[in-house]
């Protein structure tokens, strides 16, 4: 049998038990299987300006290479680390929306954690459904994590919540605690996971032209938009009633009362905590080490706490009070579906689908893997269906849908490893991280304010994602015109989010009616979901045109000897026409490219 025929399309040459037990025995027992020849200094060492810069490349673990088992934990360690701020922000700001109690809070972030760990494995390993040319999983170092993109769906669902008496408030209108709110969100995300899944089974090329960049781009675009609003809040102090000023004219401090050093919204000191984030990340990308780039965002949030519990801004009380270990399950939550948001998580998720198919593509290129044929479309089917069934079973496991990380592919081209024992790795780092409630105990306890740096700074990472999305579409004139109109309605949304509020004014007894009213007055104040519909129709029924060529037009300071072959190339062709251009023009040596027009 040759060696093409013994290679498998997903898992490497095929072994035996023997030989599989054999070489995990020598890679941990051995010097070379533990430790290798790795030059770790390289991941190590600073961009400082007066250290000599070191031109040698680190060698390239491909997806079936052997790699000491001490280099895979560190490298999964760096990826786990890279996507740790990711993982835990969305818990903690529904969380926030739905007024939960701390320890509910601390197992929210426990529990993402821990479902990121076990569901992104699903990913990286890679299940052949019986007897069928389907796949669960792309076989890549693809790790899942936390969707932002549920966030501006679920915390508009809980501000309606609140309002319409879904979720309780007391006699002063100050919201309570709502975890049947949060419960209606991850219901409703786990049915409309099946739009995700049945999509898996369409062709990747039908999938992307109902789908192109132009759809998906300002989608992302304005999910980032949308976030930044509430990362800047929380940098100037806090979200909610804390910013708001009540009759007597002063603000309320942030982020509570009950804060260790609250203050009012905006102030010097909470604006200071955030920049020592923001600067921190900045100052790691110009002179740290690999390493340190990874993971800037995660030293920006250390650093920020550093300063904040040295200036008295750090309240333990939740963390010397939880316990010290946490799993999924501690907390349950009732299930149900929420109707209001059935439309905008259904777009949610062709965003998912669409953003899994552009960061497997990357994941592939950065692995050195090809980029199209039979094996790349399977893995695309096999990750698009794993991100359907992840969104399913994180519901289940009381967390909001999952999505395939992009920040993970930079981890990838820096460290040069797409060895899939490096995203094993990271899988293991992240359920001891989750199962330690300690550790989710005290991100849970980050000031606002340096949460807020941070967080500022990741969905902005989003928006500019978005960006470069829709850069790789040809700016035709019928793109442009899709462009302006899905922005028109969507960045007028965003930015003026209760614009569609007073257009139902039924308050009768017809819930169903109600309920018909809410979901679209939802679907128009939201402003992803609203360019995403008016870019997937117009992209649709708008033919495409064939463009006329750029033409450079003439002006009177054009260079002359260019000009005056255009005018002589204008002669001949009014000759043509039995028109002649005048002598005066002729002699002048240039015309206008009007008067060129209004010749002909």
């Amino acid at each position: 049998m040759s060696e093409a025929d013994r290679i498998g399309p997903d898992h490497g040459p095929k072994r035996s038990f023997g030989d599989n037990a054999r070489r995990a025995l020598k890679a941990f027992t051995t010097k070379e299987g533990l430790i290798g020849t790795y030059d770790y200094a390289f991941l190590f060492k600073p961009n400082l300006p007066f250290m000599k810069k070191d031109r040698r490349a680190a060698p390239f673990f491909g997806l079936h290479d052997r790699m000491p088992v001490f280099l895979a934990l560190l490298l999964g360690f760096q990826h786990a680390l890279a996507m740790l701020a990711g993982v835990i922000t969305p818990p903690i700001i529904l969380a926030n929306a739905a007024h939960l109690a701390p320890n509910v809070q601390q197992y929210l972030v426990s529990t993402s954690l821990i479902v990121c760990g076990i569901l992104s494995s699903i990913q990286i390993t890679r299940f052949h459904i019986y007897k069928t040319p389907y796949y669960i999983g792309t076989g890549l170092i693809s790790v899942v994590g936390t969707s932002f993109a549920t966030i501006p769906v679920a915390t508009g669902a809980l501000s309606q919540m609140y309002s319409t008496g879904f979720c309780p408030s007391d006699a002063n209108g100050n919201p309570l605690p709502c975890p049947d709110g949060y419960g209606a969100i991850i219901g409703t995300a786990c049915v409309c996971a099946l739009l995700e899944i049945l999509m898996s089974f369409t062709s990747p090329r039908l999938l992307k032209r109902i789908f192109p960049p132009l759809v998906t781009g300002p989608t992302v675009l304005l999910i980032g938009v949308k976030l930044i609003q509430t990362g800047l809040q929380n940098w100037a102090g806090g979200s909610g009633d804390c910013k708001t000023r009540p009759a007597s004219g002063l603000f309320q401090l942030c982020p509570n009362i009950n804060a260790p050093r609250p203050l009012p919204w905006g102030s010097a000191e909470f604006i200071g905590l955030g920049f020592s984030v923001f600067i921190t990340i900045i100052i790691c990308e110009r002179f740290g080490a690999p390493i340190m780039k990874s993971t800037a965002v995660v030293i920006g949030l250390l650093v920020g706490c550093i300063i904040a519990g040295a200036t008295g801004y750090f309240d333990r009380t939740s963390i010397d009070s939880s316990p010290a270990a946490s799993f999924i399950w501690v907390h349950t939550f009732k299930l149900s579906v929420y109707g209001p948001i059935v439309l905008p998580l259904l777009a949610v998720y062709m965003v998912l689908a669409m953003e899994a198919i552009g960061d497997i593509t990357a994941t592939c290129d950065v692995s050195r893997l090809e980029v199209d044929g039979e094996l790349f479309d399977s893995r695309i089917q096999g990750g698009v269906l794993a991100d359907g069934l992840n969104g399913i079973l994180a519901a289940l496991c009381t967390i909001t849908p999952m999505s395939t990380f992009a920040q993970n592919n930079g981890v990838i081209a820096l460290t040069r490893c797409a060895n899939r024992k490096a995203g094993y790795a990271c899988c293991f780092w992240l359920i001891i991280m989750g199962i330690f409630a300690k550790f989710a105990a005290a991100l849970v306890a980050i000031p606002g304010a340096v949460l807020g740096g941070m967080t500022t700074f990741l969905f902005s990472a989003v928006t500019v994602s978005g960006i470069r999305i829709i850069s790789t579409t040809p700016f035709t004139r019928r793109n442009r015109f899709i462009l302006t109109a899905g922005f028109t309605l969507g960045f007028g949304a965003t930015m003026v989010p209760d614009w569609f509020s007073y257009v139902f004014t039924y308050d009768g007894p017809n819930r169903a009616l109600l309920g018909f009213f809410n979901a679209i007055e939802l679907i128009m104040e939201t402003g992803f979901a609203l360019v995403a519909l008016v870019t997937v129709i117009l992209n649709l029924v708008l033919p495409e045109e064939i463009e006329d060529e750029e033409t450079t037009e003439l002006t009177a300071a054009s260079n002359d000897a260019e000009a005056v072959k255009d005018v002589d190339d204008d002669e001949e062709w009014s000759r043509a026409q039995g028109k002649k251009l005048s002598d005066e023009e002729h002699q002048a040596g240039r015309v206008t490219t009007g008067e060129i027009k209004e010749v002909r």
